[in-house]
């Protein structure tokens, strides 16, 4: 996805908008979801996703086909400005979800992967 933002928003391309263009805040919970099916494909969590397991996942959830999709992005691609916008939302939900699960793992006596240590008090040995 990112580099859909350095492709199209290089020239202030004037493109069409589509008839079924997706509204912003749609936009903005397929590319957050993408988001975490991206980690969970980098990752290899559960088993992990191919890109087409993934992709038909998100068509199916929020009723639209890749050519919608496409078309969508590429439109709002092309006004940096509004797409960097949708951008930031999505990385703004990210982190408020990563805050959450670090809370809970923190409340529950489980390390952040971010921080290993982040549970152990001073009264416990660390291994070296």
């Amino acid at each position: 996805m990112c580099c859909a933002l350095a492709v199209f928003s290089c020239g202030k391309t004037s493109v069409e908008k589509p008839n079924n263009l997706i509204a912003k805040d749609k936009m903005v919970d397929i590319l957050y979801d993408i988001s975490l099916l991206e980690a969970i494909k980098t990752q290899n969590l559960k088993g992990g996703i191919n890109k087409k397991r993934a992709n038909e996942y998100i068509y199916k959830k929020y009723k639209i086909d890749s050519v919608q999709f496409t078309k969508s992005n590429k439109y709002y691609a092309t006004d940096l400005n509004e797409y960097k916008k949708i951008y930031d939302k999505v990385k703004e939900r990210l982190n408020k979800e990563n805050t959450r699960i670090e809370a809970e793992m923190k409340k529950n006596g489980v390390a952040s992967p971010q921080n290993p240590n982040s549970t152990q008090n001073s009264d416990t040995p660390q291994v070296q």
